[in-house]
C-alpha cells in the first residue's frame, strides 16, 4: 500500500518532469466514488490551459499547485498510484498497472497531457482513492486534520517523548493515527517497531525515555532510507522485516527469527516475539495468563497480591473452558470424584468400601440393585392403573353393572 515513501516518490517524479508545463488535454473518469463532488466535465475544463507550478505532499496526500485555482488533490487509499509515460515511477503490487498494459490504463481516474507531449495519469484499481478539486487543499479535510508530516515536519525527541507519555493506547495504533504523525502506515509502523525492538501492543505511556529516543531515531532512519531509494522495496535493507511480513504464518522469518502476526488497531501486525517483548506490568500480566489458566484447570487457587488484585481477569477462552469442564446439575461427573450414592443403605456401604471388596460382593450388589429396580417398576405399574381408575371416575362415567 502507498505510504509516505511511495507518495513522496510520486511527488518527486512530478517535480522532476512536469513543472512549468501547460495542460493541453484532460480526461477525468466518470466515477463518483473516486472523483468527489465535481463532474468529470467540470473537472476537465478547470484543468485545461493551466500550468503546473509545484507538487506538494503531506502524509499520504498529494496535490498539484497550478497557476490558478482550483487545484487537483489526491488521497492514494490502498492502491492509488501516479504514472508518467516514459518515466520510471515507483510501483507496488496493488497498483496493478503493468508496462505492457493499455495507456492510459482502464483504471485511470485522472489523465493529463502536457504541452511537450508528456502524459501523467493517476490510477486506482481498488477505488479506495479520492481525487478532489479544491480551492485550498490544506484548509479542508483530510489534509487539514493531519498531524505533522513524518519527513518534512519531524518532532524533536523531547516533543515525541512527551506526547507518548500522555497516550495510554498501544504504540502501533498510535503510530497509525494520522492526526498524530502523518505518513506512517502499516508497513512502516511494523518496520520501525521491529528496528526499535518494541512490541506493537506496548502501551505508549509505558515506554521509557530510552525506548522513545530509539523509536524516534528508527522512524527517521526507515523513512529516509525508503525515500532515498525511491520507495523501491528491492533496495530496502535485507535485514528489514518488510521482506517477510506478507508471508504465511510459520513461513515468515527475519534474520533466522520467527515472525508472528497479531491484530493491533484493526490491522494485521508483524513482529518478532523473541526480540519484541512486552515490558513492565504488561509483561507480568502476559506471563501470568498461562499460569492462571493452568491453576484453574487443576482447581488450585492463585496467590493474590497484597493489594487484593489477582492481576488478571479470565479471558473468554478461560470462561468457555470452565463451562465445558463443569458438570451440569444432576449430570454424570464423567468419572471424576465419587459415584452418586444409592438410595438403600446396603448399596451405599458397598460403594464406599475402600478396603477392596471382592467380586462376589460386587455381584451381590448388582443382584440387589436389580431387585430394587424390579420392585420400583412394579410399584409404578400399580400406581398407573390406580390413576386410570380415578380418572375415569372423575370424568363422571359410572362403572357398568354386571348382568345377573
Amino acid at each position: 500500500m502507498p505510504e509516505l515513501p511511495e507518495v513522496e516518490a510520486a511527488r518527486r517524479a512530478i517535480e522532476d518532469n512536469c513543472l512549468g508545463k501547460k495542460i493541453t488535454k484532460a480526461i477525468i473518469a466518470n466515477d463518483s466514488k473516486v472523483i468527489e463532488r465535481v463532474s468529470a466535465s467540470d473537472f476537465e475544463s478547470s484543468l485545461l490551459g493551466k500550468t503546473i507550478v509545484s507538487a506538494h505532499r503531506k502524509g499520504k496526500n498529494l496535490w498539484l499547485h497550478l497557476d490558478s485555482r482550483p487545484f487537483p488533490s489526491f488521497q492514494f487509499g490502498m492502491a492509488g498510484a501516479i504514472y508518467i509515460k516514459g518515466v520510471a515511477v515507483t510501483k507496488y503490487k496493488r497498483s496493478a498497472v503493468k508496462d505492457n498494459d493499455e495507456w492510459p490504463s482502464k483504471y485511470s481516474k485522472f489523465f493529463v497531457e502536457l504541452d511537450d507531449g508528456l502524459e501523467l495519469s493517476f490510477t486506482d484499481k481498488r477505488r479506495f482513492a479520492r481525487v478532489r478539486l479544491l480551492e485550498d487543499p490544506t484548509s479542508v479535510p483530510p489534509i487539514s486534520e493531519l498531524g505533522p508530516d513524518a519527513l518534512f515536519e519531524p518532532m524533536t525527541v523531547d516533543e515525541f517523548t512527551e506526547f507518548l507519555s500522555k497516550k495510554k493506547i498501544a504504540i502501533k495504533a498510535l503510530l497509525l493515527d494520522q492526526s498524530y504523525i502523518s505518513g506512517i502506515g502499516n508497513w512502516i509502523a511494523d518496520e520501525v517497531l521491529y528496528q526499535a525492538r518494541i512490541h506493537p501492543l506496548q502501551v505508549s505511556s509505558s515506554l521509557s525515555k530510552e525506548n522513545c529516543a530509539t523509536l524516534h531515531k528508527c522512524i527517521k532512519e526507515v523513512i529516509e532510507k525508503a525515500v532515498e531509494v525511491g520507495a523501491d522495496s528491492s533496495h530496502f535493507p535485507s535485514n528489514w522485516i518488510f521482506h517477510s511480513r506478507e508471508k504465511k504464518p510459520g513461513k515468515a522469518f527475519v534474520d533466522g527469527k520467527k515472525i508472528d502476526f497479531i491484530s493491533v488497531g484493526g490491522r494485521t501486525s508483524a513482529y518478532v516475539p523473541e526480540l519484541q517483548k512486552l515490558s513492565g506490568t504488561q509483561a507480568t500480566k502476559a506471563a501470568g495468563k498461562p499460569r492462571n489458566r493452568l491453576l484453574r484447570e487443576k482447581g488450585e487457587d492463585e496467590d493474590i497480591d497484597e493489594d487484593g488484585d489477582d492481576g488478571d481477569e479470565p479471558t473468554s477462552e478461560e470462561e468457555e473452558m470452565t463451562k465445558s469442564t463443569k458438570p451440569k446439575k444432576g449430570g454424570n461427573p464423567r468419572g471424576r470424584g465419587k459415584k452418586p450414592p444409592m438410595k438403600r443403605k446396603t448399596e451405599e456401604s458397598d460403594d464406599d468400601n475402600s478396603d477392596g471388596s471382592s467380586e462376589e460382593d460386587d455381584e451381590d450388589s448388582k443382584k440387589k440393585a436389580g431387585k430394587v429396580k424390579t420392585n420400583t417398576s412394579n410399584k409404578q405399574a400399580k400406581t398407573a392403573k390406580t390413576s386410570q381408575k380415578t380418572d375415569s371416575t372423575q370424568n363422571g362415567k359410572k362403572p357398568k353393572k354386571r348382568a345377573k
